[in-house]
């Protein structure tokens, strides 16, 4: 009897597995084969940038702008500052840097033509000009630098002097460019307010352009006291120098005038006309010195020879002629008026 009751226990239970083993089976046939993957379940961004331009949290500081992690134009501007602003500063430096060399060595340099006049000096810009151009110039210079620094430094000179040394050094290139930016822009209202006047186009000039500025040839055209090459030096640096000071200005009180993206702009338009700024500079500074004999004594002593003064500026020599009684020659206490 109790043997036929275990049998009968046993059946019964050995039915109810088999039912329940039939219920499962179709229920794991569905379920997926493969394991879980975490990166297709996880949180896309792209998706999350359709949805949202920004991401951002919450924060219980005052400045709401902290709480943005990410922002799509951030990326952009890092494109731009990682990837192109490098070649189109070094395109535009080494490129005149090149042309330069190759002028030089095709056109060589513009000698001082002597005649009865060589020996004597007229005066071409008095002290409070010479001190307006050095003191912007300096300023300009140590400004490129330090701005080609922040473009060049980490690929150029921190694999050379090491990562503490270009740290240091950084740090004072970049107290520099925002202390010396006040007087830079100091001289270029300072150039405005003394040489506007002389800088104005007139149909002088564009005869001294079709003459190719005595640069092509042997023939010097006239010209006032700034020729047309001058001229176009002087509105460069009065233009890109404000653009640049007002740029830099955005750049230095950020949030006062626009947000991080406008910011991002910005610096991305002082970058731009920096590099073409110095490029132009070069050119300027070739002239100056190595390009034209006697042209750096203008800003050196502010005195130059009076037959260098009639051969580049006739006109100008003209007027200084006639105002001064004495003629061109000049006495060391005295100047033609301005």
């Amino acid at each position: 009897m109790r043997l036929g009751t275990t049998i009968s226990r046993t059946f019964v239970a050995m039915m109810a597995l088999v039912a329940v083993a039939a219920i499962d089976a179709p229920v794991r046939a569905q379920a997926p084969t493969t394991a879980p993957n975490p990166t297709a379940d996880s949180v896309n961004e792209d998706l999350l940038f359709k949805q949202d331009p920004k991401i951002h949290g919450r924060i219980s500081i005052p400045d709401q702008k902290a709480a943005n992690l990410i922002q799509p134009q951030g990326r952009e501007w890092r494109l731009f500052h990682e990837g192109w602003m490098p070649w189109i500063g070094a395109a535009a430096i080494l490129g005149m840097i090149a042309a330069l060399a190759l002028f030089f060595f095709t056109r060589g340099r513009i000698k001082l033509e002597h005649s009865e006049e060589s020996g004597r000096k007229i005066l071409r810009f008095n002290g409070f000009e010479r001190f307006t151009h050095w003191m912007t110039a300096s300023c300009f210079v140590i400004l490129g630098l330090s701005g080609l620094n922040y473009i060049f430094g980490k690929r150029l000179l921190m694999p050379i002097i090491g990562p503490e040394a270009f740290a240091t050094l950084a740090q004072w290139a970049k107290y520099s460019h925002v202390y010396l930016a006040w007087p830079f822009m100091l001289g270029i209202v300072f150039m405005v307010a003394v040489w506007l006047r002389d800088n104005i186009p007139n149909k002088i000039d564009w005869q001294w352009i079709k003459a190719g500025g005595g640069f092509i040839g042997k023939a010097h055209p006239h010209a006032e006291r700034f020729n047309a090459g001058q001229k176009v030096v002087f509105w460069m640096v009065t233009g890109f120098g404000t653009a640049m000071g007002i740029t830099g200005l955005m750049m230095l009180f950020p949030f006062y005038a626009t947000d991080i993206n406008g910011m991002q702009v910005m610096q991305g338009i002082h970058s731009l006309i920096g590099v073409v700024f110095i490029a132009a500079i070069l050119a300027h500074i070739y002239i100056g010195s190595l390009g034209m004999e006697g042209a750096y004594d203008a800003m050196g002593s502010g005195k130059v020879d009076l037959a260098w003064a009639r051969s580049h500026h006739d006109l100008w020599v003209e007027k200084e002629q006639a105002k001064t009684a004495s003629g061109p020659q000049l006495r060391p206490h005295q100047a033609p008026a301005e």
